[in-house]
């Protein structure tokens, strides 16, 4: 006789110190990415506003920029975003490798900031000063996907509620199914200001807040059986909630060395969070980081006191950011950017807990890396069209070459004198991959990930 167990179950000793959420070294790097996200101008040239300023979602670059402004304005942008994740997983010799494919389309208030500028009336070296205010989303995390195969692994091979003696075991595999969601978005909020001195050297500074919230909801299912066809169906339910605050600074300076060039430098510290909370769920006798283990049973009820809640505080330090540039601006014709972006991973830092592993693991593992953006515009009257493209080296040592993000950029724009609307098109991809067995022999999940990314702006003139 063959029998149907449908279980999500609790972990065992022997595998408490594996988790199929994101680990904190995976949260760690997550929270220091960048999604480049601003005005439709901004990100039709692929955010290369280093040394060319005149834009408030440049703050985030060089807080120089917004000196560059001959005159106080506004602006807003919504954003609307397509990910389609290729997922990958199984093993390819036994026929058992499936590919699935999840598109999701999000809709974002992506940027809204502000300039004020003031000329200096009196008789100084310095010209005129700037106030900039930006708000914007810094990484958006809302994304979901699966992963469908067979690996030959079974992970749970036994029922908890088994009474047989000896008791059964599952080890012969059907199959595994992978499916998370993430939530949530890190955002910052940008303080600036900036000066001109003798109409050459632009310099500024700015004070960055963010706020983080983050979610992920995961579900791991096995399909074993043992040697009779007795099937154990096992699911495994896991869950995290973070929130926390940081702050960063930043200064740089932009040189106008001729009427057609500039160059700029700017430094940004690494974002401190203070406290980052996190909600976790998960087994009291596990060391597990993050889940949350259940029964269920076919009228979906479990025993509570296997159900716990626990809550962690911890410190994140992030990497500091260098980013380099030069413009070359073609009179009222047109221009082309290009900025230089380095960041060391290796930097990243938590504390205020037992984190010496996940702090060796970001000495080891991940590196320098070095980017840049490339950015053109080209002016007909009052009609600008523009172009863009970008490179991001992929933080871990041991990437491959199509695991950094690659992405270009389109985009156009209108001057009706008191206001402006501009619009953009953005598209990048990247190969990734996704371990839900971690510390077992098994494949990891491959991800292609491919963002399309449609923005609309407005900037009125005040």
């Amino acid at each position: 006789m063959q029998k149907n167990l449908i279980i999500a179950i609790f972990f065992s000793a022997t595998i408490t110190s594996y988790s199929q959420s994101l680990r904190y070294q995976d949260l760690g790097i997550l929270f220091s990415q960048n999604d480049d996200n601003g005005s439709a101008r901004y990100t039709a040239l692929s955010g290369a506003f280093g040394a060319l300023g005149g834009d408030v979602s440049a703050i985030n670059v060089n807080p120089a920029g917004i000196a560059i402004f001959n005159s106080s304005s506004f602006s807003g942008t919504f954003n609307s975003r397509n990910s389609i994740i290729n997922a990958s997983y199984g093993d390819a010799a036994l026929n058992d490798r499936k590919t699935l494919t999840y598109n999701n389309e999000f809709v974002n208030l992506s940027h809204a900031g502000a300039v004020l500028v003031f000329e200096n009336t009196y008789n100084s070296e310095w010209d005129k000063f700037a106030i900039g205010f930006n708000y914007r989303i810094t990484k958006d995390f809302t994304n979901t996907f699966s992963a469908e195969g067979n690996e030959a692994v079974t992970r749970f091979d036994s029922n908890p509620r088994d009474n047989n003696t000896p008791a059964l075991i599952y080890d012969f595999t059907d199959g595994q199914l992978f499916n998370t969601n993430y939530g949530g978005e890190l955002t910052e909020l940008n303080f600036a200001i900036s000066a001109v001195h003798l109409k050459k050297l632009y310099m500024g500074v700015s004070l960055n807040l963010y706020d983080l919230n983050f979610t992920q909801q995961s579900v791991l299912t096995e399909l074993n059986s043992d040697i009779d066809g007795n099937i154990l169906d096992v699911e495994l339910y896991q869950e995290n909630y973070t929130t926390g605050a940081g702050f960063s600074a930043n200064a740089g300076f932009i040189y106008k060395a001729h009427p057609n060039f500039r160059f700029g430098l700017a430094y940004q510290t690494p974002t401190l969070y203070q406290e980052i909370l996190q909600d976790t769920n998960y087994n009291q006798d596990s060391t597990i980081d993050i889940g949350e283990t259940t029964y269920f049973t076919e009228n979906k009820t479990y025993p509570q006191e296997l159900k716990y809640l626990d809550f962690i505080a911890y410190r994140l330090k992030t990497p500091s950011k260098v980013t380099a540039s030069a413009a070359f601006i073609f009179g009222k014709s047109g221009l082309l950017s290009f900025d230089y972006i380095n960041k060391n991973y290796k930097n990243i830092e938590l504390s205020n807990g037992g984190f010496s592993n996940e702090n060796q693991f970001f000495q080891n593992q991940l590196r320098n890396t070095h980017s840049y953006n490339i950015g053109t515009e080209w002016r007909f009257n009052k009609f600008s069209i523009r172009g863009g493209y970008k490179f991001e080296q992929n933080p871990y040592k041991s990437a491959l070459e199509t695991n950094n993000l690659r992405g270009h950029s389109l985009g156009a724009g209108y001057n009706f004198g008191s206001f402006k609307l501009d619009f953009s098109y953005n598209n990048s991809n990247q190969n990734s991959s996704y371990n839900f067995y971690p510390g077992y022999d098994v494949n990891p999940a491959d991800l292609l990930i491919d963002n399309r990314i449609y923005t609309a702006s407005i900037t009125l003139n005040l």
